[in-house]
């Protein structure tokens, strides 16, 4: 009897190698034989007679060498991929979705404003998923009624929100981000927008007074919330748990009488004399109080400010997960960081578009990108051991295998999640070290990754057309290189840490996942290389003194090769993921700008803290912009303002590489000779091209934005010191 085959099942996703991957191997071959003729001379210059300045390009270059060949790990073999989610109910039941728990974290309602944390919960609520699987967990670790206060709001207009995205279905489902469309009108959409403005400003306005007014408090029980919780001796550092169930799915319905997601505002124990572990301390709290509330088998982390942009992002994960890629041990699904409101040149290369997009697609040719610390979607499974080794926790009802079996309001249930959220609950326990989210690093998100990695887990970077999750950008130069700066940190005390991608990475993951991950770790110290060749061969041309080969030397065609292949090869892998050439330039220049301050400023406080010196700790970022400010951004203006001391040094390479430029075109006219100088010459007039937002801050403009005086008499008196000093070391 002749049988028929089974109907062909419509594919969830799509896996497609890069074409340029030959490419890249070809060019990385011929690339290294250009560094070794480059090596094998500088070797033979420093036994000949070696100098100061062939120590210090010598040094430089290594360092590059180093930099570009850790970053060929990513460019070995990158995939791209491509999810189905419409064809996922052909498959799965949406009764049989599995449940999320939700975590979303913020830290201060002055510096992360509440009302953009609340766009952020509401966006994820309205997901096109089963209201009564997503339970969505907010983190304050400021411990603020403001916070509180702004999710009572978003509790009541929720019910109201939710069924409208569901019945116009909305593709934008952040409210803030939708009434900025051109959303049709209707007296409906009229209604719903006038009470998100009124809940907008009753927010604001808290925030604004530092209080909540009584005509904002609506109900005795919001009233005995706020006042249970918030007394006199409460402060951000010293209080106890706060939880409250402000939606429970089981009884709150919205207005069509659906079920409501549960919204859960959570504010671990602070005391002053414990370990609080920052972000990462954050999110282990929310792992454990989650587990006694929902225990949900999905985890999704999302930073306050980084909304929803696609509600079928969730159906999306389902496409990989549980268990339908190829990867047997896939942990977790990376979706990049994407932004609004970039200005066309994004000039604070706010994008880090080879952090959040060029890289991962790399490192998804071989066992999965990085967590980024938003935008990710765990199972809880990798957050106790590895694939092949359970780690079970101290409290059996923190384990994977507890079933809540009760109502998540009852006095059991919140007993236990405010025992667990206490800050003496990780004493004497695995947690941050071989459970939850790891301790040991400022960048706990790259940490964890790194050590989830180690562990065996692998995971899947999706990249939809239309970005999953959109985040703020920072508004300032100052608040650009700042987080930055904390990452540097961050990064180091990872690099140089027994658990270092250099040995442990390598012998767990293997060369090319851990070259990616030691590229990463040791990205501050491209601080060395930039600090000298900003300094070095503009001070050495101010004295018409040579220190590169002439024009016609075959070692001058390579120092071309080696820069024009370089930048050429980033820019390729930048334009192609839908970059343009003019964010390239603005990216590189913020490279450098990054190596001369952030990264040269982390470096330092890394040092010191090593030493045992008193440093700045952890620094959340400002989402707050003034209109002034926001203006001079969009028009592509450099923000300065404040005299912050990361912007010495970038005044100081600005104004020298000008003079410096200036002063070699006078030489070169005098002298009727330029074969020697012409990569000095190079180099000082890229730096005066990239230096063109300098000189305008500190000589044309009037603004505030302007830069500060004093960093500018600071910059140039430091550079006629070091000028003076360089006079005695080059001549000698």
């Amino acid at each position: 009897m002749k049988t028929t085959a089974p109907p062909p099942t419509a594919p969830l996703h799509s896996v497609i190698p890069s074409q340029r991957r030959h490419f890249n191997r070809l060019f990385a071959a011929v690339y290294a034989a250009a560094l070794l003729f480059l090596f094998h001379h500088h070797i033979l210059s420093l036994l000949h007679s070696a100098t100061i300045t062939s120590i210090l390009l010598f040094i430089s270059d290594i360092i590059l060498a180093y930099m570009w060949s850790t970053c060929q790990a990513f460019r070995m073999n990158p995939v791209y991929r491509q999810s189905f989610p419409e064809n996922l109910e052909k498959i799965l039941d949406r009764r049989d979705f599995p449940a999320m728990d939700i975590f979303i974290c913020t830290a201060d309602p002055y510096k992360e404003p509440p009302i953009d944390v609340v766009n952020t919960a509401l966006s994820v609520m309205a997901y096109d998923y089963p209201a009564e699987k997503l339970s969505v967990y907010v983190s304050d670790d400021g411990g603020s009624e403001l916070t509180m206060f702004a999710f009572m709001e978003a509790a009541k207009f929720g019910k109201l929100w939710l069924p409208f995205c569901r019945e116009n279905n909305i593709a934008d489902r952040c409210p803030d981000a939708y009434f900025s469309t051109n959303y049709a009108l209707s007296a409906k959409t009229l209604e719903i927008k006038m009470m998100y403005e009124s809940m907008k400003i009753k927010i604001e306005n808290a925030v604004e007074r530092g209080k909540i007014s009584d005509e904002y408090i609506s109900s005795d029980e919001e009233r005995k919330v706020l006042n249970q919780y918030w007394s006199k001796n409460f402060s951000r550092q010293n209080h106890p748990t706060v939880i409250q169930v402000l939606l429970n799915t089981n009884k709150d319905v919205d207005s069509t009488g659906g079920p409501m997601p549960d919204l859960i505002y959570v504010s671990r124990e602070k005391r002053k004399a414990a370990p609080h572990h920052f972000k990462a301390g954050a999110l282990n709290a929310l792992l454990r109080v989650s587990a006694t509330m929902t225990n949900s088998p999905i985890v999704l982390t999302l930073d306050c400010d980084m909304y929803s942009n696609d509600p079928l992002t969730a159906q999306r994960l389902l496409c990989y997960l549980p268990n339908r890629s190829n990867r047997p041990n896939c942990g977790y699904v990376q979706f990049p960081q994407r932004y609004h409101g970039l200005n066309e040149a994004d000039i604070y290369a706010s994008e880090h578009k080879r952090l959040f997009r060029v890289n991962p697609f790399g490192m998804d040719g071989l066992n999965g990108p990085n967590y980024v610390g938003t935008g990710c979607f765990f199972l809880r499974r990798v957050f106790f051991g590895g694939p092949s080794k359970y780690v079970r926790p101290e409290i059996p009802e923190l384990g994977l295998d507890h079933v809540v079996d009760k109502p998540i309001d009852s006095p059991e249930v919140l007993g236990l999640a405010h025992r667990v959220a206490g800050c003496n609950c990780e004493d004497q326990t695995d947690w941050g070290s071989k459970m939850g989210f790891r301790y040991g690093s400022l960048v706990e998100d790259y940490y964890t990754g790194y050590r989830l990695k180690c562990e065996g887990w692998q995971s899947i970077f999706c990249d939809p057309i239309r970005p999953a999750f959109l985040g703020d950008v920072p508004f300032s130069l100052n608040d650009a290189l700042g987080q930055v700066k904390r990452w540097s940190v961050g990064l180091l005390e990872v690099g140089f840490s027994k658990y270092s991608p250099i040995t442990l990475g390598m012998r767990s993951m293997g060369l090319l996942m851990g070259l990616g991950y030691a590229h990463y770790a040791f990205w501050p110290i491209w601080s060395i290389p930039v600090t000298i060749y900003a300094f070095l061969p503009s001070l050495a041309l101010l004295q018409g003194i040579p220190i590169f080969p002439k024009v016609y030397d075959p070692l001058f065609f390579v120092y071309t090769f080696l820069f024009l292949g370089a930048y050429g090869e980033d820019c390729l892998d930048f334009i192609s993921t839908q970059g343009t050439f003019q964010r390239w330039w603005s990216d590189q220049r913020m490279w450098l700008m990054r190596s001369l301050s952030a990264f040269l400023f982390g470096s330092i406080e890394y040092t010191m803290k090593r030493l045992g010196m008193a440093t700045h700790g952890f620094n959340i970022t400002s989402k707050v912009v003034d209109d002034e400010q926001g203006k001079r951004y969009a028009q592509g203006v450099f923000e300065f303002g404040i005299p912050s001391p990361m912007f010495v040094p970038l005044a100081m390479a600005a104004i020298l590489n000008l003079i410096a430029f200036f002063s070699g075109f006078v030489y070169i006219m005098k002298e009727r000779s330029i074969d020697s100088l012409v990569m000095q010459m190079f180099i000082a007039g890229f730096g005066v091209m990239n230096g063109l937002p300098f000189y305008e801050a500190m000589v044309l403009r009037r603004d505030k934005g302007r830069m500060p005086t004093k960093t500018t008499i600071t910059s140039i008196l430091l550079l006629g010191l070091i000028y003076g000093l360089s006079y005695f070391v080059l001549r000698n």
